[in-house]
């Protein structure tokens, strides 16, 4: 992962790549050092750990677990994230806003989720996935639920230039489907949380069979992600009524539309002429006016 200490758009996606792996007490005091409209520069430690009640060291465990070096570090990166223009994109849905003010609040959710993600971008992990996808002999998706949209969109945007794959939603289906694959072969995981049984168990027989494994998550250091031979990783914070998911969503469409374009320039002339093949397909499919 792709994620320098010293860029301040990657603070947001670093400490909620780690939420995960807090304990609840250590959540709820990192949130609510998050959720202080007056959390500064000058912020001390004292007060944030009397605000929490918890002690001063546990504080300073809490964000050393988090990847800091310390209260100071967090401070001044935090007050650095929060600076930044794009800081202020992602504002909570109100009872009394109005449809205007709704539709800005989820556009900016998402412009924020991509806006981060591209912050994490790892180049040499998308362009290995590339070259895996591009030179696999299969090609089979593990999605569940939303995850599974995610997959049949990749699906779709593949076939268009030939490229063929399987897309699986179902726990059994996805097993079988792992259980024919080999090396040479590509299995391709998409799971928001990075710990969906149905999609982690094919995932670890795949391996186990040679396949090579590309994995889709929210969470860097998610179970999902210590399968993987490539993790391509989106950023989205979460939000009470659009939940977590709304914004990833966008950002990892987006992540699989570069890959697709990615995956199309290593034959570029075949990818054109697929594409004509597969739109002129279509055609007739389409009333004219």
């Amino acid at each position: 992962m792709n994620m320098s200490i010293r860029d301040p758009r990657t603070v947001g996606p670093r400490i909620r790549m780690m939420m995960p792996h807090l304990t609840p007490l250590e959540a709820r005091v990192v949130e609510m050092i998050l959720g202080r409209r007056d959390f500064d520069g000058t912020t001390q430690l004292k007060q944030v750990a009397d605000d929490s009640g918890v002690s001063e060291a546990m504080v300073v465990k809490i964000v050393k677990k988090l990847g800091f070096a310390g209260f100071r570090d967090f401070r001044t990166a935090l007050h650095d994230y929060n600076q930044l223009p794009t800081a202020e994109l992602h504002q909570e849905l109100s009872p009394d806003d109005t449809g205007a003010a709704i539709a800005q609040k989820v556009f900016r959710t998402s412009i924020h989720a991509l806006e981060e993600t591209l912050s994490i971008f790892d180049p040499q992990a998308f362009e290995r996935a590339a070259d895996l996808i591009f030179n696999a002999k299969q090609r089979d998706l593990y999605g569940i639920g939303g995850s599974a949209q995610i997959a049949r969109d990749v699906s779709h945007k593949l076939l268009r230039i030939g490229v063929r794959t399987n897309v699986f939603d179902d726990a059994h289906m996805m097993l079988m489907s792992a259980a024919l694959l080999s090396d040479g072969d590509v299995a391709i995981g998409f799971s928001h949380s990075g710990t969906t049984t149905a999609v982690l168990e094919p995932l670890e027989l795949a391996r186990r069979r040679g396949a090579r494994i590309i994995v889709l998550t929210n969470y860097a250091n998610s179970p999902i992600a210590s399968l993987a031979d490539v993790v391509l990783c989106s950023t989205a914070q979460g939000s009470p009524l659009l939940g977590e998911n709304a914004a990833a969503r966008i950002a990892q469409l987006v992540i699989f539309d570069a890959v697709f374009a990615a995956v199309a320039q290593r034959d570029l002339e075949a990818a054109e002429r697929n594409l004509a093949a597969t739109m002129s397909a279509v055609t007739t499919k389409r009333r004219m006016t």
